[in-house]
């Protein structure tokens, strides 16, 4: 990493939970390519202060995690398509303090299913219905999965996200089985959880088992399904993809494959 200068660009995430995967993606990119940036996570005391520091000290980049990316949007001044089409953000650029928002987890779900050739014939449970449930739930739905069911235990929101996709909605999942299940919820983060975010009989019945959490990288739900002989998707494979796309808004450049790969690698090792 170069050193600390007042040429030197500042990208930043925002969490409630902030992980260290995103910080090693981008800094691992920004060392390899030598680019005068760095990044840094944070955990916001009140949003709305946080997003007017991005505005006023010229932040470049912002990533917006859980539970933030419905709140922001009123503090941005122009929501790009990918995130008005689902009212969630993920990620702000600020150009000269106006502030651009979009929605790279939706590009990234878009790409995995495709990547994995996970067909659109199956069902599905998305258990979830905040702002990344939004995009996962979106992306699904482009891409032809017709039949599936919004899990959520708040009413309002479960049946919009339901309304929003064509789906039916449910407030637990119960004796609930699909072919594709989804878990959009933050159980899992914490390595040691005793409580599965999926039952034992749900996972039994799914062919492909999808956790966004990303950290841990190997959740629960991830560790049952591979016992359970199930093909993955984990969390962590969204993040790359997504970071991805935040690193091209952010610099202009989008790097090869082989050095997003060994960023990737390089964010699991935290």
């Amino acid at each position: 990493m170069p050193i600390l200068n007042k040429d030197m660009t500042l990208c930043i995430s925002l969490a409630a939970r902030p992980s260290n995967i995103g910080t090693r993606f981008h800094n691992y990119l920004y060392d390899e390519l030598g680019l005068n940036f760095i990044y840094k996570a944070f955990a916001p005391v009140t949003l709305r202060d946080a997003i007017a520091g991005v505005r006023g000290l010229g932040i470049r980049g912002c990533a917006i995690s859980m539970p933030y990316k419905e709140a922001v949007i009123e503090l941005v001044d122009e929501l790009d398509a990918s995130a008005l089409a689902i009212d969630s953000v993920n990620t702000i650029v600020n150009d000269n303090g106006y502030l651009r928002a979009y929605n790279t987890d939706y590009t990234a779900v878009r790409r995995l299913l495709t990547q994995r050739a996970v067909s659109a014939q199956l069902s599905v449970i998305v258990q979830g219905s905040g702002g990344m449930a939004k995009a996962v739930a979106a992306a699904l739905r482009d891409a032809g999965f017709a039949s599936g069911t919004i899990v959520a235990r708040n009413e309002v929101t479960g049946r919009a996200l339901a309304e929003l996709c064509g789906y039916a909605w449910a407030p637990r999942v119960g004796e609930l089985t699909a072919d594709l299940i989804v878990n959009v919820t933050p159980q899992g983060m914490t390595p040691d959880e005793a409580l599965l975010s999926f039952e034992p009989g749900t996972i039994a019945a799914a062919r492909v088992v999808f956790d966004v959490v990303a950290s841990p990288s190997e959740t629960r739900l991830i560790r049952a399904a591979r016992e359970a002989g199930k093909a993955v998707i984990t969390g962590g494979e969204v993040v790359a993809l997504q970071a991805e796309e935040q690193f091209v808004l952010y610099t202009g450049i989008r790097p090869t494959p082989e050095q997003i790969a060994r960023a990737s690698a390089f964010s699991r090792e935290a």
